[in-house]
């Protein structure tokens, strides 16, 4: 298996060159070459920003068709709280639950469930004594912003919540349920998780802290949506009982609220890659000492944000407040203490996609190299040259990605000492006359 899988793809037919992706990526993982895109896949964290700005729709999403349930005998769905944000008028739950199961499911399990069990999980471990996370806690819930500090901000790792996403504690406590009612073999029962942003497929089809991700298939909101609008008009008065979830599960969907959930005042939540962002970098130069919960979202509102949604992210966090206004809080509790299966299995660990060299010497040479050539840019940060930043273009020059002269103000101071030096010569030559000031004009 290749050591970066990606579920943001670019169609290099479609792109025109521009350079909105590369000013918006959050770890410069985009560079435009001979005319095209370029995404250095190391760096990419799935993120969606650069579908979100794309004005030529040249990035595209990996993600499953709704066929790919047809591969299991017994088949769920794991619908993703930011679901019941896209349906106007949607005041009763069963209804969208419903209709999944009229896709062709034999079982539909909310994430949001399994949301109110990881944060009634959360809250066990935040009273342990023995809980050795220093604060504040970091949520794991977003996977572009766990791939965010893992490559970008290192130092904040041992902050992460060591917890297991809700769409993974989904996927195994279906699968569990579906094996003890039914006896189907496990590797007979497929769970699909019906998904907000391209990033959250990442992390079931890659995982960070885990072995395997026990969701067999990511299928994206929008693709699911209109067969959805259908066939909830056919079952407006035929619902199952389906909804196992109240107030705090599905409004993990928004921003603020996973981290209400905790039912501790001292959090901070941020939506929104730039913000996001601001707040990591003030986490490392620890500015913010009073806090225990630190919720951060990669887009704008949270989940409804995502760019396989459909509705416009502020309409449908409305929506979910409407919906759950009379809802019960929370239908879902853990048992005290921490089960071992919201854990997660492994540490997630730095991976150094931005260090310049191989070694620590070579690396600090590079760096000096970087830091002399990045004062002879302009320091516009203008992105003509492909680059997202005159630093960065120096960091493509050391590495030998790219030329000084993909700086069109290099090129320009060039061209003007060449057309200096002629004119000098000029004067030199024999039978060649300077010209008059009046025909310089």
């Amino acid at each position: 298996m290749d050591r970066f899988f990606h579920s943001v793809s670019l169609d290099k037919d479609a792109c025109k060159g521009c350079t909105h992706c590369v000013k918006r990526c959050p770890t410069e993982a985009i560079r435009v070459r001979d005319g095209k895109a370029r995404i250095i896949k190391e760096r990419c964290i799935d993120c969606g920003e650069c579908i979100r700005v794309c004005p030529h729709h040249a990035k595209k999403v990996i993600s499953d068709p709704l066929s790919a349930m047809d591969k299991f005998r017994y088949k769920i769905a794991l619908p993703a709280p930011a679901l019941y944000g896209q349906f106007n008028n949607l005041e009763d739950p069963d209804i969208l639950l419903t209709a999944l199961k009229k896709l062709g499911f034999d079982m539909v399990y909310e994430v949001s469930q399994a949301a109110e069990l990881v944060s009634s999980v959360t809250r066990h471990l935040m009273k342990d004594p023995s809980f050795e996370v220093p604060r504040p806690v970091i949520s794991c819930a977003c996977p572009a912003v766990v791939r965010l500090i893992r490559v970008r901000f290192p130092s904040l790792l041992d902050h992460l919540l060591p917890l297991q996403a809700p769409v993974d504690m989904a996927a195994y406590f279906a699968k569990a349920k579906a094996h003890a009612e039914t006896g189907i073999p496990m590797d007979e029962i497929g769970a699909v998780f019906i998904s907000p942003c391209p990033a959250k497929v990442t992390a079931i089809k890659m995982p960070l802290g885990l072995e395997k991700s026990q969701v067999d298939a990511v299928v994206a909101i929008s693709e699911v949506y209109p067969s959805l609008v259908s066939r909830m008009k056919e079952v407006q008065n035929s619902t199952e009982e389906l909804t196992n979830s109240g107030r705090t599960g599905i409004r993990w969907s928004t921003s603020g609220g996973e981290a209400a959930a905790t039912l501790n005042e001292r959090y901070l939540a941020a939506d929104g890659i730039e913000n996001v962002i601001k707040v990591l970098e003030d986490l490392e130069d620890e500015k913010f000492q009073d806090l225990d919960f630190v919720e951060l979202n990669a887009c704008s509102a949270g989940c409804v944000g995502g760019v396989l949604t459909v509705e416009n992210p502020y309409i449908a966090e409305a929506k979910i407040k409407q919906l759950t206004k009379y809802q019960p809080v929370s239908r879902n509790h853990a048992p005290a203490g921490v089960p071992e299966e919201h854990l997660l299995q492994k540490a997630v660990e730095y991976e150094p996609v931005m260090r310049l060299g191989e070694d620590f010497q070579s690396s600090m040479k590079m760096m000096a190299e970087v830091e002399e050539l990045a004062k002879q840019f302009c320091g516009l940060d203008c992105g003509s040259c492909g680059a997202p930043s005159c630093r960065a273009q120096a960091e493509d020059v050391v590495k030998g990605f790219s030329t000084r002269e993909a700086c069109i103000f290099v090129v320009r101071d060039q061209l003007q000492a060449m057309a200096n030096e002629i004119e000098k010569l000029s004067h030199l030559l024999p039978g060649l006359t300077p010209r008059k000031e009046e025909d310089k004009k």
